[in-house]
Formats: structure tokens, C-alpha cells, sequence
């Protein structure tokens, strides 16, 4: 098992060897060079190696995995009339999005595809069965809902010869392992796995065991943020931190903000308090039917809203550049959570803005993820008119007794999609 790092030399794709098909789509997706995630899992895909691969949200994982799957699959026989790759993710949002990237990469590659998650409507599950039973080259799922069209009886897994498990972690993290492990016990024990994971504690590690042969390591993530993201901790009192937001929306011109909160009480008490302002802003979180999720979140990628507040559904995976300005409403749970939630800022070239409010119970949480950065976050100044504001002090404040607690939800839900060859 090898441990690669990061690089910073950029590769064409014309590099690896590509059919000229995919390579049709990946120039009409305007991709030109690889990232370093991308240059390290690549070659170890095509050669037919399992992969255990640690990436930073933003790095370009999800065509290292794509791109040399769609390859194999169009330059290999295989048998049509059943699943050739499976792609295992946590929420829907994130299997939407896989699937209408997978339509773009391979287009021109004839490679047919469906997205399987929970929510959908009868049309919805009969193109399901429809596509489980006859055959697809690649389908992208949530646990739950692959679990349940496996127990019906007709899902064709017979002749699989790819899994890949995205954000491992968050998946175990949301009481999804039981449902994996039911699903991989209904694959064929001959096949190549690719297994990618923002962190590796040591339940990663485990499953890596139970399913990976021999497998090759990339790690790429460091766990912390791209330096041109600009940090700034406000140490408030709870009651000061909606008045705040509304300053900084007010006195900044930031264009596109995306404001997280741990709850999705929180969230739903933000996004009112907004509009009674007169601030265009939109919320997003589990209580959301899957089509308003769906509306929400392609008017804030197109621009026409300018204000999001979400819960961590957004934080991992979720794809949307030229976001100006990040805020942590709440101080996120973890020292990971932290990059990936300010790493929705500074995508690609841009520059980004985080923001974290921090209350006295929250101090020596906060102090724990500077702890991980490797050094202080700058703290900024509130407005005096906001009042008196409490001295950061972690050392002195109480500990914060709250524990993580993730309910194995199935954020399903569907769009489906054969791409045109």
C-alpha cells in the first residue's frame, strides 16, 4: 500500500490515454488539466488497482473516479443487460449532482446512467426498476433506496464489476453502514472497489479491510483550508449574532453568501429573519421536499438568489463555484467540518471570505479546530452598537457537553438520466 501526497505540476488529460469519445466530453465540459487528486487515482483506476483516496472537498474527485470508470467501461466488454458500476452516496443532492456530471463527461461515450434515491414520485420508481432490471452501465445511489429495490428481488447485479463508495465517512457518520454492508454481501466478491473519504478514523479504516484488496492509498487532504480564503472568528453572545449577519450582509458587497447553521431550527429561524429584513435569502434542510431542494438550490447556482442558509447537507460534496463569503452561524462540530464548509468559498482562482461566530459554550470548540489549523483565526471586530461582547477565553469556558448525533436519514431522491450518445 503506497501513501502519494500532493503535487502541484498539472497534467493534460490528453496524458492518460483517454478514448476519444471521453475525451470529447471532457474538452465540451471545459476540463484541460488534471488536478493532483485526479493524477494520482487515475492511473491506478485504469490499471484495475482498488483505491482507498483521502481528497478535500473542491479538489476534483468525483471525475478521478468518473472519468476512468466511463473509460473502462466503453473500452472493455461487459454485459449490457446488467449493472456494471455502482456508486454509493450519503444524500440525494450529492447523487444529483454525480449523475448530471456523469451525463456531461460521457455524452458522446454512449454510457447509460440512472440516479436511484428516496422521495421520488410512482414514475420515478418505475424508471427505477426499469433500469435495475434491464441493465445500466453506471447507477449512483443512496443506501437506503438500493438496499430496498435489492430486497424486491430484481436488481441485476450480477455482472458488476466497479463499486465505489463516495464520502465514507459521512456515510457511517449517518448510520449508513449496515446498509452498505448489505448491499456490497449482494455484489460479486471479483470486482474492483474505489473507496473516497474526507477523513480516515479509524471506522474508514475498518471498512477499507472488510471490502479493499490490496488497495493503493492516495492521500491528498491535509484537513485545512486553501490559504487565499480570508478567516474571521466574531466572539459574540448568542442574541447578537442574528443582528450581526444583518450588518455584514448590509455593510459588505458580497454577491453570493451561503450561511451555515447546525440546526435546521436555526436555519428556518435565519432565513425569516432575513426576508423580515428585506434580505432576498432562501433555506435548505431535511424537513424540505426533495423538488423545493431542488428549485432552492439551482436559483442560488444560477445567481438569482443571493443569500443561502443551510444545514451541513451542503457542506460536503455540492458543487457550486464564486461563492463570495462563507458563515459558520454556528461553530461547526468538528475541525473537519470547518474546511469543508468554508472550502465552498475559493473554488477554482477565486478568492473567499469565511466568517465564524463563536459563543462562550462554543469557545473551547472552536479553540479544539484552531488547534487543527495549526494557528489562531483572526478575531474580528463587532460593532460597538451591538453591545458588549464576551472575552475569548477557551481555557475558562465551560465545555461544551453536546454530542454529534447524525440520524441515519435517507436524503434520496431522484433524477435519473440516460445520456445521449
Amino acid at each position: 500500500m503506497r501513501i502519494f501526497t500532493d503535487k502541484t505540476n498539472f497534467l493534460k488529460f490528453s496524458t492518460f490515454g483517454f478514448d476519444d469519445r471521453l475525451m470529447e466530453g471532457i474538452d465540451a465540459s471545459g476540463y484541460e488539466e488534471a488536478t493532483p487528486v485526479q493524477q494520482q487515482v487515475i492511473p491506478h483506476i485504469l490499471a484495475g488497482k482498488d483505491i482507498i483516496a483521502s481528497a478535500q472537498t473542491g479538489t476534483g474527485k468525483t471525475a478521478a473516479f468518473l472519468l476512468p470508470l466511463i473509460n473502462r467501461i466503453i473500452t472493455t466488454p461487459h454485459d449490457s443487460s446488467t449493472i456494471n458500476a455502482l456508486v454509493i452516496v450519503p444524500t440525494r443532492e450529492l447523487a444529483i449532482q454525480i449523475a448530471q456530471h456523469l451525463e456531461g463527461l460521457s455524452y458522446f461515450a454512449g454510457v447509460s446512467s440512472i440516479a436511484v434515491y428516496g422521495g421520488g414520485d410512482g414514475g420515478a420508481f418505475v424508471q427505477e426498476k426499469k433500469a435495475l432490471s434491464m441493465g445500466a452501465d453506471i447507477v449512483v445511489c443512496t443506501p437506503g433506496k438500493m438496499m430496498a429495490h435489492i430486497k424486491m428481488g430484481y436488481v441485476k447485479l450480477g455482472g458488476l464489476k466497479y463499486l465505489v463508495l463516495d464520502e465514507a465517512d459521512r456515510m457511517l457518520d449517518m448510520g449508513f453502514y449496515d446498509d452498505i454492508m448489505f448491499i456490497i454481501n449482494h455484489l460479486p466478491a471479483k470486482r474492483q472497489n474505489l473507496l473516497f473519504s474526507a477523513t480516515m478514523p479509524p471506522k474508514i479504516r475498518e471498512l477499507a479491510r472488510k471490502i479493499l484488496h490490496h488497495p493503493e492509498e492516495i492521500n491528498i487532504s491535509i484537513s485545512k483550508p486553501p490559504e487565499k480564503i480570508i478567516q474571521q472568528a466574531f466572539v459574540v453572545y448568542e442574541p447578537q449574532k442574528i443582528p450581526l449577519v444583518l450588518k455584514q450582509l448590509r455593510e459588505h458587497s458580497f454577491k453570493t453568501v451561503l450561511i451555515f447553521c447546525s440546526s435546521k431550527q436555526s436555519v428556518k429561524q435565519l432565513t425569516r429573519e432575513l426576508r423580515r429584513n428585506k434580505i432576498k435569502a432562501d433555506e435548505i434542510h431535511s424537513d424540505l421536499e426533495q423538488d423545493k431542494r431542488e428549485e432552492v438550490l439551482m436559483e442560488y447556482k444560477s445567481g438569482r438568489l443571493p443569500v443561502l442558509v443551510a444545514t451541513d447537507i451542503l457542506s460536503r460534496g455540492i458543487d457550486i463555484d464564486n461563492i463570495e463569503l462563507v458563515i459558520n452561524f454556528d461553530v461547526p462540530h468538528d475541525g473537519e467540518d470547518y474546511v469543508h464548509r468554508i472550502g465552498r468559498t475559493a473554488r477554482a482562482e477565486a478568492d473567499g471570505t469565511a466568517f465564524t461566530f463563536v459563543t462562550p459554550k462554543e469557545q473551547r470548540k472552536f479553540a479544539g479546530i484552531e488547534k487543527l489549523l495549526g494557528k489562531p483565526v483572526p478575531k474580528g471586530t463587532v460593532p460597538p452598537e451591538l453591545g458588549e461582547v464576551p472575552e475569548y477565553n477557551p481555557v475558562a469556558s465551560r465545555p461544551n457537553n453536546q454530542k454529534r448525533n447524525f440520524k441515519p436519514r435517507r436524503f434520496g431522491n431522484r433524477n435519473n438520466s440516460k445520456p445521449s450518445a
